[in-house]
């Protein structure tokens, strides 16, 4: 691990020993990063490369504020564990798209790139509107110790010539698939351990697949569990992370735990001694003599103080230090750090910030605030009374802002209560903004206003504020964009106005004039003749524009035209008093065809509910018919309540049908086969022809359907299957009928003619022989030939039909004998 520090203060500090102040600033940094909305929507390697180019950024020096970071792609794809072509792909190309990025290729004098320009927006935008109390204003040591600290973790080595190489980091082997994910869960986690090593898990119910590890390192990259557990095998298997189950008195397997080795290695702990100091019972070990900096005083004798979360400590005890072992400064910064820490990156530690006042928290050791010489004075932000707060316990008779120093709080902008103000309770109010980001951002331009609003009026312009970005989140194409777009109409409103100081009511400012769309057309997307979704002028405005001011123009050559010796004065009021005639029929005009669009839609409406019951009435009498329907007796056996026909009856009718339908089949089959053969002059033939070609077919479908069926099936079966094989005797019988007289005489002198005329033609006749010529002739001669086909098929069918039609009326017109009366009356 590079630059390790040594239990008895020998060597180098190390990167990973980090105040529990330090570590909560840069926690707070980093998740606010994470959190922009340019930002919070993309991929793992693109909030992992904006970390690193936020660590890499300068610090403002005075007026100056120089937020550029300049690298290489090739340096920046070492630092995320990927190629250059996925960093352009994958990193620099969603962070442009989603405005969280602004890159520029510098180039020498001879135009060859020499490095990358890179704006990190989130902190440009942080820097301009939020000053030194945003979260991303991190100081020139802060962003020193974030840098060293992302180097110790995943920094790719740098060997430069004449300087003393940097050593790479403990996951700089890890590139490819996943890399960034590995680099930004390890970050997050070390950020969020304590001296002990252990990670702090989070709570609530969680999924015993996965496991609380998992949960809680989910929560921090924002992903599924399954996916953080993935990433947690990882990390054990690179060896920075160890899991275990805490032994119980049982021994049952007791809850799970993650350790950060780099950081129990950091802090000079192993696994058992870890073990100890978060174990149930109270182990203590020896304070050095010579910590100095935030985590209490250094002094050769006498009690120690110290910067945990416990309460005092004696000689001799410590509870979880944050820096054990005569540990030195990591970096210089100012010895009262004042992290500004929204309520929702907390991570829960009672007395985790400071106050705007810079005294230490309420819960804090008494001693604390020592001065760093062992002197016992107390430094100037200490508090009298702060082991009289309310975390202990006591219910102090007044307020200790009220009695330190012998001063009054003056009211909300002290961070104190105010005070009653003749005789009336005064609402406590917040003198921060909400902690929702898209809030803070949305309001930071009021945040001088906001601070002089009573909690009630907070919490109405809260509302209105949601309200609105909801409703402006409808109207843009990309999410993520509805804060900025707020806060820009509340600077343009302010600059309307004059400034904050000129705000004289600033409740009602809010909510009735900064707040509210300005619509100048009907366009719903319109505010003060701007696009919300584009950010360009509203094209319904200037055309609104335009048509007022042709009319303008029209009106004034009218009067031009009619009064030419009119004066200036008099000129202008009669364009006005037109223009005033114009604009009150305009008014009328609109009014009639609201009342027409009025009538229009109640005509509408009631045709509407006219439909409607018109179908359910038809709906309820379709039921009631259908319900009647039901009740029908069947018509072929008598059945009751069968709907008209009972199952049974149903399929034999379907089977007669069936029968009747074969029989249609068969008779075709036959007409076609004794057509294409027989000679129709002669009717004796063609009837005998008939008769012989009926059981031909018969027989035929009879051995198909024994085919296409068993023996023993079913007889309805059998009358399903047999008009599917007429259907394709019938399709056989005609096609071998259309080949056979295709052959004959008449066809193929048809075909001859045809072939002929199409030979003949005039672009054929300078060579009829070519192959040009004879391919169209052919194709026409075959053409000619089936449609003669076609035709001598259905003549001679008509000519069968015809005389079997007249044998029929014969048949029927011949009186019956004895024997055949008597058969047809039984």
């Amino acid at each position: 691990m590079p630059a390790c520090g040594k239990p008895d203060s020998k060597g180098p500090e190390d990167p990973l020993r980090l105040g529990r102040a330090m570590r909560l600033r840069l926690l707070a940094a980093v998740q606010a990063l994470l959190a922009d909305p340019s930002i919070a929507g993309l991929k793992d390697a693109p909030k992992l490369a904006a970390v690193v180019l936020y660590a890499k950024s300068r610090a403002p020096r005075g007026a100056k504020n120089d937020n550029q970071t300049s690298i290489w792609v090739a340096e920046l794809g070492r630092w995320l564990g990927v190629g250059e072509s996925s960093v352009h792909r994958n990193v620099l190309s969603p962070m442009r798209k989603s405005d969280a990025l602004h890159t520029k290729v510098v180039t020498d004098t001879q135009g060859h790139p020499t490095g990358l320009e890179c704006l990190l927006m989130p902190l440009w935008r942080a820097r301009k509107s939020g000053g030194a109390v945003h979260p991303l204003a991190l100081s020139k040591a802060e962003l020193a110790t974030l840098l060293r600290l992302i180097e110790a973790l995943f920094g790719p080595g740098w060997a430069p010539e004449g300087k003393e190489p940097t050593p790479p980091g403990l996951l700089a082997g890890r590139t490819g698939k996943g890399a960034a994910t590995d680099r930004l869960g390890l970050l997050l986690m070390v950020l969020t351990t304590r001296a002990s090593g252990w990670l702090q898990l989070c709570g609530g119910s969680v999924k015993a697949r996965e496991g609380r590890g998992a949960a809680t390192l989910a929560r921090l990259l924002g992903c599924s569990p399954a996916g953080a557990r993935k990433v947690l095998a990882r990390l054990t298997e690179a060896g920075v992370v160890a899991r275990e189950h805490k032994a119980t008195a049982t021994r049952m397997r007791g809850r799970g735990r993650v350790m950060l080795l780099p950081v129990a290695r950091a802090y000079g702990r192993t696994l058992v001694s870890a073990e100890a100091v978060s174990g149930s019972g109270t182990v203590f070990s020896q304070r050095p003599v010579g910590a100095v900096g935030d985590h209490g005083q250094a002094g050769a004798a006498g009690a120690l103080g110290t910067s945990g979360i416990g309460g005092a400590e004696q000689v001799g005890e410590a509870g979880d230090q944050e820096r054990p072992d005569s540990a030195e400064l990591h970096a210089d910064h100012a010895s009262v750090v004042i992290p500004v820490v929204p309520p929702q990156l907390s991570c829960g530690f009672s007395g985790e910030g400071r106050g705007a006042e810079g005294r230490r928290s309420e819960r804090a050791c008494v001693r604390e605030d020592q001065a760093a010489d062992g002197q016992a004075a107390v430094v100037e932000s200490a508090s009298s009374v702060a082991e009289d707060g309310p975390l202990r316990g006591e219910k102090p008779e007044k307020s200790p802002v009220e009695g330190r120093d012998g001063q009054r709080a003056a009211g909300a902008g002290a961070g104190g209560r105010p005070k009653a103000v003749g005789g009336r309770k005064t609402q406590q109010r917040r003198a921060g903004l909400p902690a929702d980001l898209r809030l803070r951002v949305a309001l930071g331009p009021v945040a001088w206003l906001w601070q002089r609003l009573s909690r009630w009026q907070q919490d109405q312009v809260e509302a209105a504020a949601k309200t609105e970005l909801a409703r402006l989140e409808s109207l843009l194409a990309l999410p993520g964009g509805a804060p900025r777009l707020l806060a820009d109409r509340l600077t343009d409103r302010l600059q309307e106005t004059g400034g904050e100081a000129l705000v004289t009511s600033p409740y009602g400012w809010l909510i009735r004039r900064g707040l509210i769309q300005r619509s100048s057309c009907t366009d719903r997307r319109c505010d003060d003749g701007i696009r919300l979704d584009t950010g360009t002028g509203c094209e319904n405005c200037a055309n609104v524009i335009h048509i007022r001011a042709a009319r303008r123009a029209r009106i004034g050559s009218d009067i031009d035209r009619e009064l030419p010796g009119l004066s200036a004065r008099e000129r202008r009021r009669v364009l006005e008093d037109r223009l005033r005639e114009h604009a009150t029929a305009e008014a009328a005009d609109l009014v009639r065809r609201r009342e027409q669009a009025a009538v229009e839609r109640a005509r509408r409406d009631a045709a509407r509910a006219a439909a409607r019951e018109r179908a359910e009435r038809e709906q309820q009498e379709a039921e009631a018919a259908w319900l009647a329907r039901g009740m029908l007796p069947c018509e072929d056996c008598g059945l009751p309540e069968s709907a008209g026909l009972c199952p049974q009856c149903t399929s034999r009718r379907r089977t007669k049908e069936l029968a009747r339908h074969t029989e249609t089949l068969i008779r075709e089959a036959v007409e076609l086969a004794v057509a294409a053969r027989a000679d129709l002059t002669d009717p004796d033939a063609v009837r005998a022809m008939i008769e012989q070609c009926e059981r031909d077919t018969r027989t035929l479908l009879a051995a198909a359907c024994e085919r296409a069926c068993c023996q023993d099936e079913d007889p309805d079966a059998v009358a399903h299957t047999a008009p599917q094989v007429a259907r394709r005797i019938r399709d056989e019988r005609r096609e071998a009928a259309l080949r056979r007289l295709a052959r004959s005489e008449d066809a193929e002198a048809e075909a001859q003619r045809a072939f002929q005329s199409e030979q003949g033609r005039r672009w054929y006749r300078h060579n009829p022989t070519s192959a040009g010529a004879v391919a169209p002739a052919t194709k026409a001669a075959y053409t000619a030939r089936e449609r003669a086909a076609e035709y001598l098929l259905t003549s001679r069918l008509e000519q069968l039909r015809a005389q079997t039609a007249v044998r029929l009326t014969r048949l029927a017109a011949r009186p019956l004998d004895g024997g055949t009366a008597r058969a047809v009356i039984a």
